[in-house]
């Protein structure tokens, strides 16, 4: 990315921070609404001593102190002067809620005491003045918050003309205030174009008489008429253009001349009219633009959901105003608000580190933009965290949807919604987000063992001889043990049992065991890469080692939606906390509970299953002398199938989890009770033939020559047999030849492909013998394709020869 660009999209970034400035302050204020009628009492109290104690302030001390108290944002002297609301009023109304209120829990709101009470409250004046001010409030807030919402979400292009007419609007009401600053500054003074025209150097020269305090004013309306000229959105004539400087200084250049008083004071509206007229034709000529801007933007959203849907919609225009990095600029500069206020503060007391963090951190939270603020400080801080775990484990992952710092946002997010972190007391505020923050550290903690599990899972099966990645991985998984620990050790000796603690202590539990039952697997794999034969039992191991972690979750699942439960009851209840612990009982309980009973029933009938088949004898073992055609490993113990195919008991249980068909002919493996396409007496001459001893054909040891593993015992036996078995291979290999082809043919018009393994048998038998005629090289995979077919030939052979019985 060049540094263009970079420059260019900070500058957006910086021109969407105000509109979230905006909003922040309407919501700061309620939108207008009073928290609370006893609100202003404590302002009135407060009144007399303030009067009192204070002279009489000019009307000229606050222009704007009517505005502030009509907002309820100025300070309690100016909120209480303009209040038109007297003591015993506001009593007597108070008095009179409170009767309706203890009538209403009494008597019920039907009984006639709360019928008569509510027609007094009806017909009361000062109640209809306040209803009808904190209407006006609230719809003047609510303009103000719409109008910020939509011009934050504007397109750059239009963000900026609405930045130049806001400017070109600011300029005018500047220019307007420091022309009249200065007309005060030579009110009291001698005429300065005598002293001109008689070149008083000591008084023009001096350094704290009119001209030299009438110089800034005069370079400031210069600057600020040019600057008007350049950005103003209105006609642009060309003698109007150049002459606004001049008429931005005309108030000061005027009011030199001997003129009266009168017309000196009129002299900044009138310089001030020709940019209010150029700012209302831009107005009157914009608006119909703007109203088309937002009927094409409302176009746009409506055909892109249409089309794309609104998830894509959002996450598109959610890139497009870079909403994260605009709310951690604007959460940035109201912390750096908050701290120059504190370092500015008059006090006799210094000022401490700890209390003023804790004031900045109160403050950050204090409105719901102020939280999503510190929600995008905190999501990029757990980004870089993720970053630097998956630098230190030597992998990358780009996904940005599975992202530490997304999931973590969110997560923070919902937390600060749920506990209601924004209506709490400041005190309360700051112990109920140091507790969110703990409960994220152990989700953090959560998201560290799903980025280690995995490389793990991979160092153990790829039997990597890296050592540096082992000890990497292996201090990560320590360190997720020794941190929940830790973090468990502190708080229970610092604070007493609640139901906060107990969702910490169930969270940091849960991630020791799943960090415990990923060390268990990975020196499972371990061992078995190890071992120099095949492990039957390691599939078990794992089965059992993997359902008491997912035991313990689900355990732990149920335990904290109990508490979730209690404490929705009993401390805090709310739609939020309500809403997210019916969607934890659907995903983390119900779905959790139907997916691993699905997984034991599945297992279980898989056991009942490959019960039920017969197992291989050491004799048929090494009659059969090969593979298993799944795993490709030597065979100690086999089951035998209802089509005469061998394989490890291990491996047929989970070829059961995926279908009942035999990986090399597709037949169905068990005995059913449905008899379609078998009768009775096939039933019964498959049982009989089932009781007769294999009988096997020769094999074409030339083909074989990169056959399969064989273990040392066999091996002896086997090396003086080759020779009478060399004897009689050529004619056996012709006939399994020609079943090879048939059978192949047959298989590949009934059956389907289920697996890998399936698959790979009919490729094998065109390369069983080359068109040379030539044996294979004894390769891995020559040597599988060999034994696949082999076991493919002892199949088909069996067949024809029931066939022709």
């Amino acid at each position: 990315m060049s540094i263009r660009t970079q420059v260019l999209g900070l500058v957006d970034v910086m021109m969407r921070v105000p509109p979230i400035i905006v909003i922040d302050e309407i919501l700061k204020i309620g939108m207008g609404v009073p928290i609370q009628l006893g609100a202003s009492k404590a302002y009135t109290v407060e009144s007399d001593a303030i009067k009192s104690s204070q002279p009489d302030a000019s009307h000229s001390a606050d222009t704007f102190a009517t505005l502030k108290a009509f907002f309820g944002i100025g300070s309690e002297d100016s909120a209480t002067t303009s209040s038109p609301i007297s003591h015993r009023n506001q009593a007597i109304l108070e008095h009179t809620i409170e009767n309706a209120s203890k009538s209403a829990q009494a008597s019920g709101m039907l009984s006639n005491n709360f019928n008569n009470i509510m027609d007094e409250l009806a017909n009361d004046s000062l109640l209809a003045n306040m209803l009808s001010i904190t209407t006006v409030k609230f719809v003047v807030c609510l303009l103000g918050f719409l109008c910020a919402t939509c011009i934050f979400m504007l397109w750059t292009r239009h963000l900026v003309m609405v930045y130049m007419f806001l400017t070109s609007l600011g300029l005018t009401f500047l220019s307007y205030w420091s022309n009249v600053s200065a007309l005060e500054l030579m009110e009291h003074s001698p005429c300065i174009l005598e002293d001109l025209l008689s070149l008083n150097t000591t008084r023009l020269l001096d350094s704290g008489g009119v001209i030299m305090s009438l110089a800034p004013h005069l370079i400031a309306q210069w600057v600020m008429g040019m600057l008007f000229a350049y950005i103003h959105l209105g006609p642009r004539f060309g003698l109007l253009q150049k002459s606004m400087p001049i008429i931005f200084t005309s108030p000061i250049l005027l009011a030199m001349l001997p003129l009266p008083p009168s017309i000196v004071d009129k002299l900044p509206v009138v310089a001030g009219l020709t940019p209010i007229i150029l700012t209302k034709i831009t107005l009157m000529q914009s608006a119909m633009e703007a109203s088309r801007t937002v009927y094409n933007g409302y176009q746009y959203a409506m055909n892109f959901v249409s089309n794309f849907g609104l998830s894509a919609l959002i996450e598109n225009e959610w890139q497009r105003l870079n909403v994260p990095n605009v709310l951690r600029v604007f959460w940035a500069l109201r912390i750096l608000k908050g701290g120059y206020t504190l370092l500015t503060a008059e006090s006799d007391v210094p000022l401490q580190l700890f209390p003023a963090m804790e004031k900045l951190l109160v403050d950050g939270c204090e409105t719901l933009t102020a939280v999503l603020g510190m929600t995008g400080v905190i999501s990029m801080i757990c980004h870089y965290i993720g970053r630097s775990f998956q630098w230190y484990l030597l992998t990358y992952d780009n996904d940005e949807e599975k992202s530490l710092g997304t999931v973590s946002a969110v997560l923070f997010y919902i937390l600060a919604l749920q506990t209601g972190l924004t209506s709490l007391a400041p005190d309360k505020r700051f112990v109920r987000l140091c507790r969110n923050l703990c409960l994220l550290v152990t989700a953090l903690l959560h998201f560290l063992h799903n980025i280690v599990s995995p490389i793990l899972m991979s160092l153990s099966a790829a039997r990597n001889p890296s050592r540096k990645r082992h000890v990497r991985a292996l201090s990560v998984c320590a360190f997720l043990i020794l941190m929940p620990l830790g973090l468990l050790y502190y708080l229970w000796t610092h604070h007493s049992p609640s139901t906060w603690l107990l969702a910490v202590t169930a969270f940091s539990v849960e991630v020791i065991v799943k960090v415990l039952v990923s060390l268990a697997t990975y020196t499972l794999f371990l061992l078995d890469a190890r071992r120099q034969f095949f492990w039957e039992k390691l599939d078990d191991y794992l089965y059992y080692v993997r359902a008491f972690g997912n035991s313990v979750e689900f355990c732990f699942g149920i335990l904290l939606f109990i508490n979730g439960a209690w404490i929705l009851i009993f401390e805090s209840g709310g739609a939020i906390r309500a809403i997210m612990m019916c969607i934890h009982a659907y995903f983390n309980i119900w779905c959790e509970a139907r997916a691993g009973w699905s997984v034991f029933m599945k297992r279980r009938s898989a056991v009942h299953k490959i019960s039920a088949l017969p197992e291989a004898t050491p004799a048929q073992l090494q009659a059969f002398d090969d593979v298993c055609a799944i795993c490709y490993q030597e065979m100690y113990s086999a089951k035998i199938t209802r089509c005469r195919h061998f394989f490890h008991g291990v491996c047929l249980r989970k070829w059961l989890y995926v279908q009942d068909r035999c990986p090399l002919c597709h037949e169905i493996m068990m005995y059913t009770d449905k008899a379609e396409e078998n009768t009775q007496e096939a039933d019964m001459a498959a049982a009989q033939q089932a009781e007769e001893p294999i009988h096997l054909y020769p094999r074409d040891e030339a083909n074989n020559a990169g056959g399969a593993r064989h273990s040392p015992e066999r091996a002896a036996e086997a090396a003086p047999e080759s020779g009478a078995a060399g004897s009689s291979a050529t004619p056996a290999s012709s006939n399994v030849d020609d079943a090879t082809a048939n059978s192949t043919n047959e298989t590949a018009a009934e059956t389907r492909p289920v697996a890998v393994n399936s698959g790979s048998h009919s490729s094998s038998n065109s390369s069983y013998i080359p068109a040379s005629g030539q044996p294979p090289p004894p390769t891995a995979t020559s040597a599988a394709a060999v034994a696949t077919a082999a076991a493919s030939n002892t199949t088909h052979i069996f067949r024809l020869s029931q066939e022709q019985q």
